[in-house]
């Protein structure tokens, strides 16, 4: 914002030097260069202008165009424009008999002629100003409308996550209750390793990106804690890079995912199956895909109110717009999802 200001004030310097120079252009060529006599009859014409520019764009654009309307602007202004041009009258009659010492100056035509010309060039002065100023405040308008969208999408993640932790940790719990009344040692495990999980999900998660390797780890260690009290007839396959290769990534997207093949791709009488695969690039492109067999839950049990997919659509669409694909479907008896970011 700082370096737009200078920036603006600069470009305004170089046009006034221009069009204070404009004799200049001119009279280069000429034998006999101008003098400061012959400039002074032309200098104070940019003046009269740079008034009527800076009074509209430093007081009268804030203070009555926009505040109290269009009438009282343009009758300030008209006034502003008469004044100046009857002064640049009066300073080319002195100029000319008093400095030039022409005492027999034959006159033209009326004054009046001159004095609507001045007014005139004024005007479009102002409407340039009123131009610029209008310019300036759609920009800024734009910067504070970008800035309040921002807060309002980080709010939003925000109120995202905070549903996700305990959405997390609600459907871990049920996982570990289950647990209880087939191995209370391996649930007394499954709580210790749910503190590590919790301990990620309480302090990385409140970082907007974190290392791609914390997040592998953390999914290392939730699927481990899945498959304590998994049978025989499940099928557990899992693919996880070792080495994140300096990735950064939002935490908790792929956990979801996992989840949701864990909840609904155990069936406890039949043989079921879930497959992990992920892989990352050299270029950070990340592709994560889960297979795992349908096994959906009753309407009677669905906890966490299947809010997970949900809200992790809405933070893809915050943190990676435009740069993610995220595809869930049924294929035969195989439920599919596939997230690349």
């Amino acid at each position: 914002m700082r370096k737009n200001k200078v920036l603006k004030y600069v470009i305004q310097v170089i046009g006034w030097g221009i069009v204070f120079g404009f004799p200049l252009f001119f009279t280069w060529k000429e034998v006999e260069p101008i003098s400061w006599l012959r400039y002074l009859g032309y200098v104070f014409v940019p003046v009269a202008f740079m008034i009527v520019f800076y009074c509209n764009y430093f007081f009268l654009i804030d203070r009555l165009l926009f505040r109290r309307g269009l009438v009282q602007f343009l009758l300030v202004n008209l006034v502003l424009f008469v004044v100046l041009s009857l002064l640049l009258d009066w300073w080319h009659g002195y100029y000319v008999v008093n400095i030039q010492g022409n005492k027999f100056h034959i006159g033209g035509p009326p004054k009046i002629v001159f004095i609507l010309r001045d007014c005139m060039t004024m005007a479009l002065t102002a409407a340039l100003s009123v131009a610029i100023r209008m310019t300036e405040n759609w920009y800024v308008l734009e910067d504070e409308k970008k800035e309040l969208e921002k807060a309002r999408a980080e709010a939003e993640l925000q109120n995202l996550k905070n549903q996700l932790n305990p959405h997390f940790l609600f459907n871990t719990l049920n996982n570990i209750y289950s647990l209880i009344a087939i191995a209370p040692e391996r649930a007394q495990y499954a709580v210790h390793d749910l503190s590590r999980l919790l301990r990620h999900v309480l302090y990385e998660d409140k970082q907007q990106f974190v290392s791609l390797e914390q997040e592998l780890i953390f999914m290392k260690s939730y699927i481990e804690l899945m498959g304590l009290r998994l049978s025989d007839k499940v099928d557990l396959r899992v693919e996880l890079p070792d080495d994140g290769k300096g990735v950064l990534v939002a935490p908790l997207l792929f956990i979801t995912l996992i989840e949701n093949a864990f909840k609904h791709g155990i069936s406890l009488t039949e043989k079921s199956f879930v497959h992990i695969y992920f892989k990352v690039e050299d270029s950070g492109k990340m592709h994560c895909r889960i297979e795992n067999s349908n096994y959906p839950k009753k309407d009677n049990d669905r906890s966490g109110s299947g809010i997970g997919l949900e809200n992790l659509r809405k933070r893809l669409d915050l943190l990676y717009p435009g740069k993610y694909r995220l595809n869930t479907q049924l294929e035969g008896k195989t439920y599919v999802a596939e997230l690349v970011l």
